[in-house]
This record gives C-alpha cells, sequence and structure tokens, in this order.
C-alpha cells in the first residue's frame, strides 16, 4: 500500500473515531495557535534559513507537522507556543541539512515609516548603516548563536522557553543568550 495511501487512511480513521465536539475544540485551539504563533515562526525560520521562499514552505510543514502531532502535546512540558517552535526549529533543521548551505538575505527589509515620507533622508541613512552593522555582526555569528538571537527575539520565547527548545537548562539558556548578545553589541559598534 502506498504511504500517502495508508496516512489518508489513517487520517479518515481518526477523523471519523473522533466526536465532532472534540474535534472542534481541537481544531479551534489549534487555529488560536496558528493565528497568533504564524508570523513569528515564520520570523524565526527566515532567520535560520535566510531564504524568504524556503522560510515560506518550512513554516507551513512545521504547522503540518504541529497539527499532526497536536495530540502529544503535554503541558506539564512547556507551553504550546516553546513546543510550536521546537518542532519549527526542527523542520528548519532539516531543510539546512537538505541544502548543506546558508541562503543570504538578498533585500533590506522594508521599512514603514519611509514609506509614508515621515524619515528623512540622513535618517534613512543612519537606519540602512545600523542595518549593514546588525547584517553583518549576525554573519559573523555562529549558526547557533543566530539561532538564539532568532528565538529570542523574532519568537519572544522567554529563556525557559528557548532552554526547552534547544534542549539545555534554564541558566545555560541565559548564559549563552547573554554572551552572544555581548558578541553582536561588541561587534556593531566596531
Amino acid at each position: 500500500m502506498d504511504p500517502v495511501e495508508r496516512r489518508s487512511r489513517g487520517v479518515n480513521a481518526t477523523m471519523t473515531a473522533t466526536s465532532p465536539s472534540v474535534l472542534d475544540a481541537s481544531w479551534e485551539r489549534f487555529e488560536a495557535l496558528y493565528r497568533s504563533s504564524r508570523d513569528d515562526v515564520y520570523a524565526y525560520v527566515a532567520t535560520l534559513l535566510r531564504d524568504r521562499a524556503a522560510a515560506e514552505d518550512v513554516t507551513a510543514l512545521a504547522f503540518e507537522r504541529a497539527y499532526r502531532r497536536r495530540r502529544s502535546f503535554d503541558r506539564a512540558r512547556g507551553n504550546e507556543r516553546a513546543w510550536l517552535f521546537g518542532i519549527a526549529r526542527n523542520a528548519a533543521l532539516d531543510e539546512l541539512r537538505r541544502r548543506r548551505r546558508h541562503a543570504r538575505l538578498a533585500v533590506d527589509p522594508e521599512d514603514p515609516a519611509a514609506a509614508d515620507g515621515l524619515v528623512t533622508d540622513e535618517a534613512m541613512a543612519d537606519d540602512a548603516l545600523r542595518r549593514t552593522a546588525l547584517r553583518t555582526a549576525l554573519d559573523r555569528l555562529a549558526p547557533r548563536e543566530r539561532e538564539l538571537v532568532a528565538l529570542k527575539f523574532h519568537a519572544g520565547l522567554t529563556n525557559a522557553e528557548i532552554a526547552r527548545v534547544l534542549g539545555v537548562s534554564e541558566s545555560n539558556a541565559g548564559t549563552l543568550l547573554h554572551r552572544t548578545l555581548a558578541k553582536l553589541r561588541k561587534a556593531c559598534d566596531a
């Protein structure tokens, strides 16, 4: 039997075995998690992959995996958001292993204030210099250090949640993050 057909039969069996009220509640909780996290998951994955198109695919894959595994979520081990970022991290690492390369950011992100004409040319130039310095400093960080920055600032995770995603202690996560940010500040100031 074809794996897709086998999976389809399994999904159909699950859908018919589950009462509609349980299915509706499960779907509503997952939909709320998706709506509250999709942009942050995408930003985190895009930071790891450094490729927007691949980040879209990996983000979709991460949510698909999370949906399929939603019953394995254990509240005793953390919150749903940290669990989701763990899944996204694994999906992104799978993609990096597959490609064996790092894509680069092709274009500076747009500044919405600049589009409205509220920013002077001098301010735009200063912002462009700061973005360039930050991008250069981030490029010099090790992949693990970039991941820490992404988990903290793109995902908005606490140190405890970062620790769960990375599989380290909370104090270790805090120490690694502190050292990484100090290294990043130093590189930006240089």
